[in-house]
């Protein structure tokens, strides 16, 4: 019997995402600073607890990958079979995303009111991070940044340089696609346009998912779509309506909607 795969989930997205923002920053290595272990909030918050918490993170991630790799040579084996003791990882193999606009430039009159660390800052297309590690003594280094280009003492910050990756924009087309074709979307004639305002809202707010605040970028972007979709539905039974009310000012019939409507009101009037 074959097992079918859901045709998206939330760790393939979480991947593609991690990917398309790493196109963003700048790291010391690119092959190993590149991957967080842990995701913190500033970086006082670098301490014996939260470094046995990405230290178990690491193992289940080395873990997870080799399970993978086993599977994928149709090898019969087990997860338990790759578990790594969480306790051997050295802390200074460890990364820290740590959640900060640090390094990105002021713009003061952005906002009218700012409330808000990022309303003092430049706007930008996710919220930006920067990559520490610890040395032998506990001491933390940057080794990357987001929305920089060049080296992270000579570069500069830059937050066009990127990209979304090829199949994190497939992965958008392909969750508009799917929910276009619901029963509740797919009978309206604008449903082609419902598809391309959420594929358009999806590329301006998609990378924006915050992976320090939820694991589930599924939901964030199915509520997206469902938002774009309502939008345009309103949008057409407003302009529907205003094309209802000329064709009745004109003596004309209007659509079939609006003379059910009528129908109905008239039935429901008392005699």
């Amino acid at each position: 019997m074959i097992k079918r795969r859901n045709y998206l989930n939330n760790r393939d997205l979480l991947k593609e995402i991690h990917l398309s923002k790493n196109t963003y920053c700048s790291f010391v290595d690119d092959d190993v600073d590149n991957v967080y272990d842990i995701i913190l909030s500033n970086i006082e918050k670098i301490n014996i607890r939260t470094i046995a918490e990405a230290k178990r993170n690491r193992a289940n991630r080395i873990q997870k990958a080799a399970y993978e790799a086993a599977k994928a040579e149709n090898k019969k084996v087990k997860q338990a079979d790759f578990e790594v003791d969480w306790k051997k990882i050295n802390k200074e193999d460890l990364v820290f995303r740590i959640m900060t606009f640090d390094h990105i430039p002021l713009q003061p009159g952005r906002k009218k009111n700012p409330k808000t660390v990022a309303d003092h800052h430049i706007q930008c297309n996710f919220p930006p991070f920067q990559h520490y590690r610890v040395d032998i003594d506990g001491n933390p280094y940057c080794v990357g940044k987001s929305h920089w280009e060049g080296g992270l003492e000579n570069g500069s910050f830059n937050k066009t340089h990127g990209h979304t990756t090829n199949k994190l924009a497939r992965m958008y087309m392909k969750l508009c696609e799917r929910y276009g074709t619901r029963s509740n979307w797919r009978g309206y004639t604008y449903n082609d346009e419902m598809r391309s305002q959420a594929l358009l809202q999806l590329t301006q707010i998609g990378l924006q998912f915050d992976e320090s605040k939820s694991e589930n970028p599924f939901a964030y972007y199915t509520a997206a779509i469902t938002n774009s979709f309502t939008r345009v539905l309103n949008l057409e039974k407003k302009n529907q309506a205003i094309r209802d009310d000329i064709l009745e000012n004109a003596g004309l019939n209007p659509s079939y909607t609006r003379q059910t409507e009528n129908e109905l009101n008239k039935s429901s009037d008392p005699v």
